[in-house]
């Protein structure tokens, strides 16, 4: 892992302006007023010891001491070299010059190595005092204001976020060492929670949660991986860090519909979701209806829908009497003129369906199959191809033959149209198939189906014929009149 962490580097220069900025250590100051603020939003959290910002300017030049290897000390004496280290690594230095300050920051970033080292390695417990410096000393570093985004700088909107090149924190090499040191104090065996709570204290976690709108994928890498590790070992926090997140959909979906890291959130949310235990409570739905259905909504859900899916799909693995809320759902936020979210909606509704029971299906087959008719007839052959597959899927097609009196009649006209008219020979060979397959589940349904389908083609016909009867007799009545009614000067 040390050998990795050494090879870190950066590879764009800072969109900032060249200093570094860095929140004071987690205190007793009210959650609700802590905030970490892209560059371009200033914070109005008060400023105070805990709270506040505060700006550590880079040291002299040779400010900076060398000091000894853990190993080369007592024991007794190594707790207090533990905290002079900690010292040297709340210097701030720059990064937008990678010819300014060379030798602090191979100093800093040694005495990070040694730190996580000496963490990592369990050479004893350490102290109180020393958890707090460690603590204060990792805010410096990782709490600070996020440069603005390419959007925030031009003011317009990219049509396509996956196509944005990620902006990479030229400051990594020291932060992916703060990130490291973090980590390996959450997991080991030797941090006692009831202690470590008093600096990992919800200030701290909602300051972390700000940093997963960090454009850079490493740093938002580590920050799920730490989040998930609090989250298992602190369960005192738990709630809180439901509720931050749900805060974080809400202000994503109906305000800024920007946010880095929504898929790393509901990557932490599906191990989350996976532990609940049944009967499922009432807030747990309330988040799925209120925060995870939404997320369909906004325009990048094909960055983060893979997550997304995973999630809705476990809430109704966990109680199936969830599957008719979620199609639902599903059907209220269908796109109607992006082809490529409607494929990726098919694919989530078949992991809904494979999981839904008899009982809820019937409850949503009207509306559900009204969708899926639209879907076949689509122009875009991969809709209408991913649509077609849902007869592939075993379990669906139980569901479809136990209620084929209903489902039928809703999707046979989509059927003939496709098989009369649709351009895709793809889309034809399977709509033919499917076709079969209902015409072997029940033969007398089929013929009637068809039936009724010829009927109402007649009856449109005689009503187109009719149409342009009577225009015709408009014309010729519009004909004889000739110039009459034509007012002369």
């Amino acid at each position: 892992m040390l050998k990795k962490i050494i090879k870190g580097g950066h590879k764009k220069p800072s969109k900032s302006d060249g200093h570094d900025h860095g929140f004071g250590p987690p205190g007793s100051g009210p959650a609700s007023n802590v905030v970490v603020n892209h560059a371009s939003r200033p914070s109005h959290a008060p400023e105070g010891p805990h709270n506040g910002t505060m700006v550590v300017a880079p040291p002299p030049m040779n400010s900076i001491e060398i000091l000894p290897h853990f190993r080369d000390v007592p024991v007794s004496e190594r707790q207090h070299l533990f905290l002079r280290k900690l010292q040297v690594c709340c210097f701030q230095l720059d990064f937008s010059d990678t010819l300014r300050s060379v030798r602090e920051k191979e100093i800093k970033r040694q005495t990070l190595l040694e730190l996580v080292d000496f963490i990592q390695s369990g050479s004893g417990k350490i102290t109180e005092t020393c958890q707090d410096g460690m603590i204060r000393m990792i805010s410096v570093n990782i709490f600070r204001c996020l440069p603005p985004a390419a959007y925030e700088n031009t003011g317009q909107e990219v049509s396509d976020p996956e196509e944005e090149e990620p902006y990479l924190e030229p400051s990594w090499p020291h932060l992916q060492l703060v990130y490291e040191l973090l980590l390996r104090y959450v997991v080991s065996s030797d941090t006692d929670t009831k202690v470590a709570k008093r600096y990992i204290d919800h200030c701290f976690v909602l300051k972390l949660l700000d940093l997963f709108d960090s454009e850079d994928p490493r740093e938002r890498e580590y920050l799920k991986t730490i989040l998930h590790r609090i989250y298992g070992k602190f369960m005192v926090h738990r709630p809180f860090i439901r509720k931050a997140i749900n805060n974080i959909f809400y202000r994503f979906v109906y305000e800024t519909e920007r946010h880095s890291g929504i898929g790393e959130l509901l990557e932490i949310l599906g191990s989350i979701i996976n532990g609940f235990a049944l009967p499922m409570k009432e807030e747990h739905k309330l988040f799925l209806v209120r925060a995870l259905i939404p997320l369909h909504k906004p325009k990048p859900v094909s960055i983060y829908h893979q997550q997304l899916s995973y999630c809705i799909v476990q809430f109704v693995e966990k109680d199936y009497k969830l599957a008719d809320t979620v199609i639902r759902g599903l059907l209220k936020f269908w796109p109607l003129t992006n082809c490529q979210k409607e494929v990726l909606y098919l694919g989530e509704l078949e992991e809904v369906l494979e999981a839904t029971q008899s009982a809820e299906f019937q409850r949503c087959i009207v509306p559900l199959f009204r969708q899926i008719a639209r879907c076949l007839t689509s122009s875009h052959f991969q809709v209408a191809e991913r649509a077609l597959f849902l007869w592939n899927n075993e379990h669906i097609v139980s569901l479809i033959a136990q209620n084929r009196s209903e489902v039928l009649p809703i999707i046979f006209e989509a059927l003939e149209k496709n098989i009369q008219s649709h351009w895709n020979q793809a889309v034809h060979g399977l709509t033919v198939n499917v076709r079969k397959m209902f015409m072997e589940m029940d033969a007398e349904l089929f013929e009637e189906c068809e039936r009724q389908y010829e009927e109402k083609e007649s009856r449109a016909k005689e009503v187109e014929e009719q149409r342009e009867m009577t225009w015709k007799r408009l014309a010729d009545v519009a004909s004889q009149r000739g110039g009459d009614g034509m007012i002369t000067v």
